[in-house]
């Protein structure tokens, strides 16, 4: 890599860490081999909203060095922005953001450009759209009342326009794609007639396979056996499900195959990738990981952070559990969290014949964070979070719905309870009165002893592996593209400090061919889920820590994992290996 490289990163999350590909980004511009590497990175989305002040506009640290949203006119900049402005009907914010890695201290401050395109000329617009079409069958009419489709189409011109007027659209230039929310962008570069970018689509999932797994009640269980079979019957998604173009996002990501390369997140998403169409079979598709962090503490550490949660444990329910579970994610239907429960049915039955307890903290939302006044109140009115209420400002819809599981499994069981925390954070100031004074996000993470992540879809699963290097123990599914990860970095060697849940293996049924694959429904997903989650029970027992010689091991073992599925690793090994091999695919006149 030279230090003319110039990397364009395209993305709703260009300002705010919203979900994984906030991640990634904070992962990539606080690695040295990262910095080092790239001279220049640039990031491109979308301006949500003109609210608030300028000095907020880029976040924390961040700098703002033209803005005619907020009127701020650097002439430095303005004869750059002002043509822009003016052909597109569009807002230009142009600055600096601030990463920092709190634990090591790297710093880095990529550059960024914000587009309002509520108000954009329609002329320009359309004659887009016609190129879409044209060139990449991209059919925008079917879409246009999407607003989550119709600003990604805006915001591409003004962005191509801008990167040009910043230099930044030379020979060793590539335009990453992050999902489906750059692809517009993308094919703008590809489009641009005086410009030889790179263009790369970077699949932080593959949506159209997503929505599959998540509403088909066979799951992944059905899924992924389908896919396999597909591949080698010549078959493909709209083949077997129907047609998928009514799905604004599988269009998008369709047209991905115009792009020079393809990264995915995981072996999984690459499949899936390939599974969308023939062209997919012959295209550049590298898999660049996710990486995790990697931190050092001692058992003392972790016995401290472990303390802080039985304490709180022991303010809430009467009782200082011998084991802490715990899972952290997003409440939806991919995280499958009824596989915890029926996880923990089996340990606590297990439990209750060696005499042990165990806590599941369980920290998940649809929504978004509670008020500290409203989590005081309803701590003293009713308990919360060992019992919650219907309806603002405790259990949203999808909550009320997940909290009826949980209140019969504490109904059935005595030795394991599960605590559903619906909030944001983990503190006193955002969890109530009843936790530690000193709690902090980091000690559910030290301190847990199993972290769940039995997902039905998941491309990589950061959060699953974020207790690794403390010393716990992570419960994967198969599916989730960590796995592969860990498989690259172990060579397939069983590790105690991970355990891979199989809910796609079929060897006790028996299924013929595709059509009886695609049969597979809930009921059959539900007998294969009680014979895993046995099974991934009695595994947990016997490798949950007697001893704190045994915690040392874990720790041991898990900070070295964790050390070899780095950013630092993922950056060296996989980011910029497939960065220096991105040729030109397509050239449109």
């Amino acid at each position: 890599m030279s230090e003319a490289t110039t990397v364009v990163h395209v993305t709703h999350e260009a300002v705010g860490k919203v979900g994984g590909i906030g991640a990634v980004l904070d992962g990539f511009f606080t690695c040295p081999s990262y910095i080092e590497a790239v001279g220049r990175s640039i990031l491109v989305g979308p301006l949500f909203t003109t609210e608030g002040s300028v000095l907020e506009r880029l976040g924390e640290g961040g700098e703002v060095l033209y803005s005619s949203v907020d009127g701020l006119i650097n002439p430095q900049y303005a004869s750059a922005f002002r043509s822009i402005e003016e052909l597109y009907n569009v807002g230009v914010v142009y600055g600096r953001r601030m990463f920092v890695n709190e634990q090591t201290g790297v710093k880095s401050s990529p550059e960024v450009l914000l587009f309002d395109v509520r108000h954009m000329h329609r002329e320009p617009l359309n004659e887009f759209k016609r190129q879409l079409y044209n060139e990449f069958g991209l059919q925008s009419h079917l879409y246009e009342n999407l607003w989550d489709f119709e600003q990604y189409i805006r915001l591409a011109l003004p962005a191509i326009a801008a990167l040009k007027a910043i230099d930044a659209m030379g020979d060793f230039t590539t335009v990453v794609s992050h999902e489906f929310m750059g692809m517009p962008t993308a094919l703008a570069a590809i489009l641009e007639p005086t410009c030889r970018v790179k263009t790369v689509f970077y699949a932080h999932e593959a949506a159209t396979m997503r929505r599959i797994v998540e509403d088909h009640p066979g799951h992944d269980t059905m899924f992924y056996n389908v896919m396999k079979q597909a591949h080698s019957d010549g078959l493909y998604v709209n083949d077997l499900f129907g047609d998928q173009n009514d799905y604004f996002k599988h269009s998008l990501v369709d047209a991905s195959k115009h792009c020079d390369q393809i990264y995915a997140v995981g072996d999984y998403v690459a499949e899936e990738m390939k599974f969308l169409s023939p062209e997919f079979e012959g295209a550049e598709i590298e898999i660049v990981y996710n990486g995790i962090p990697a931190y050092q503490i001692s058992v003392a550490d972790k016995a401290a952070s472990k303390a802080k949660l039985q304490s709180y444990c022991q303010n809430l329910l009467g009782y200082k559990p011998d084991y802490i579970f715990t899972h952290v994610t997003r409440l939806v239907k991919s995280k499958g969290l009824w596989r915890d429960l029926r996880v923990l049915y089996t340990i606590e039955q297990e439990f209750r014949t060696q005499g042990k307890t165990g806590v599941l903290l369980l920290l998940s939302t649809e929504v978004s964070a509670r008020r500290s006044q409203d989590i005081y109140e309803m701590e003293s009115g009713y308990n919360w979070p060992v019992a919650h209420r219907e309806n603002w400002p405790d259990l949203s819809g999808g909550e009320a719905k997940f909290y009826t599981q949980i209140q019969e499994f504490n109904a059935r069981t005595r030795n394991i309870k599960i605590i559903f925390i619906n909030q944001f954070g983990f503190s006193r100031k955002l969890c109530g009165m009843r936790m530690p004074h000193d709690m902090e996000f980091m000690d559910i993470r030290k301190g847990s002893d199993v972290e769940f992540g039995q997902s039905i879809y998941e491309p990589f699963g950061i959060a699953q592996l974020e207790p690794l290097t403390f010393g716990g123990i992570c419960v994967i599914s198969n599916v989730c593209g960590c796995a592969g990860f860990l498989r690259d970095v172990t060579g397939e060697r069983e590790v105690k400090n991970v355990i891979v849940a199989d809910y796609t293996n079929l060897r006790t049924q028996d299924y013929a061919d595709i059509e009886d694959m695609l049969q597979i429904d809930g009921r059959v997903r539900d007998r294969i889920e009680a014979s895993v989650s046995e099974k991934v029970a009695m595994q947990i027992c016997s490798r949950l820590p007697a001893n704190e010689s045994e915690i040392a091991e874990m720790i041991e073992n898990g900070h070295q994992l964790a050390e070899n599925m780095s950013w630092e690793v993922v950056v060296r090994n996989y980011l910029l290996k497939s960065l220096k091999t991105v040729g030109h695919k397509l050239e449109v006149p």
